[in-house]
């Protein structure tokens, strides 16, 4: 890239750089094929006249929308073939996305893994208005659509994901509250205490990717549940050291083994209970987790 304070182009893309990253994963939930789609943005922003270019923010994120719809789809059908379900690759972020309500929100494990059961479309359209406040003119021109048909494509997806998610997300206060009491009955093997803080109908989704073992499906109950944290606990070979940290803008444990990361344990809290447990433990997926990733809804 030429020196930004010379290059209008430059200095637009790299302004805007942790939305365009920001809007990227949270259409495909990989870093990785976010970051991929930002150097085709680039490639693209660089071949445009700036002269006819009114809002460089909203051009750009119409550049990535399409880039990241045309990566999703290809990633779509990675996924059919991956070994049990499939999480997004989690990030380690700064309190300043913690802070913000409904980015953090959108970032949580549990917000992105219903966001895979949308179209590509689909999940193109909720991002863009429901995280990001994009009008339907705007999104209608990022996805090839008519701001009508946009319309309707943001109603049909908020309906199924309004379905899937809290009704009231817990607040940053109750989050912790609730990982700090699942964190301490897990050290301390205190099953009442554990079944205290789950909810009944808790389900625990993990992310093996076919490289360490997994459930090959969601776990649902809280007794299932506990039945095989006990065993996967057993065979494990050893002592789990959790720490807590912030992934996606919201409390999680990192459980390290033998000094090494074994995985990232994310939360869905409602009513100050778990009802949510998402454990990443594909090795692939954890490269994000020693410097944070920045991130923007603006």
């Amino acid at each position: 890239m030429n020196d930004p304070a010379n290059d209008p182009a430059t200095e637009s893309f790299v302004a805007h750089r942790d939305l365009l990253f920001t809007v990227a994963y949270e259409m495909i939930g990989s870093a990785a094929d976010a970051e991929d789609v930002l150097q085709e943005t680039w490639l693209r922003w660089a071949k445009v006249d700036q002269a006819q270019v009114r809002d460089a923010r909203a051009y750009l994120v119409r550049i990535t929308t399409r880039q990241a719809l045309n990566r999703l789809r290809t990633v779509r059908r990675r996924k059919e073939n991956y070994a049990g379900p499939w999480l997004p690759e989690p990030l380690l972020t700064s309190p300043d996305v913690a802070e913000d309500a409904e980015l953090s929100e959108s970032l949580s494990l549990a917000l992105l893994y219903v966001l895979e059961t949308l179209s590509p479309t689909e999940r193109a359209v909720f991002v863009l208005h429901e995280v990001f406040d994009f009008g339907y003119d705007d999104i209608a021109a990022a996805i090839g659509k008519t701001p009508t048909a946009a319309r309707q494509i943001a109603y049909r997806a908020r309906r199924h994901v309004d379905a899937r998610r809290p009704r009231t997300p817990a607040s940053p206060q109750e989050a912790r509250a609730a990982l700090d009491s699942f964190r301490s009955a897990l050290e301390t093997g205190d099953v009442q205490a554990l079944l205290h803080v789950l909810a009944p109908d808790v389900v625990f989704v993990s992310d093996g990717g076919g490289l360490k073992p997994a459930a090959l499906r969601p776990i649902e109950g809280a007794d299932h549940v506990l039945r095989y944290m006990a065993g996967s606990l057993g065979k494990a070979g050893g002592t789990f050291i959790s720490q807590t940290t912030t992934v996606n803008g919201n409390p999680a444990l990192v459980l390290r083994l033998g000094g090494v990361i074994d995985g990232v344990l994310a939360f869905r809290v409602e009513d100050g209970r778990v009802t949510g447990l998402y454990y990443v433990r594909n090795p692939e997926k954890l490269t994000r987790l020693e410097s944070e990733t920045l991130l923007a809804s603006r």
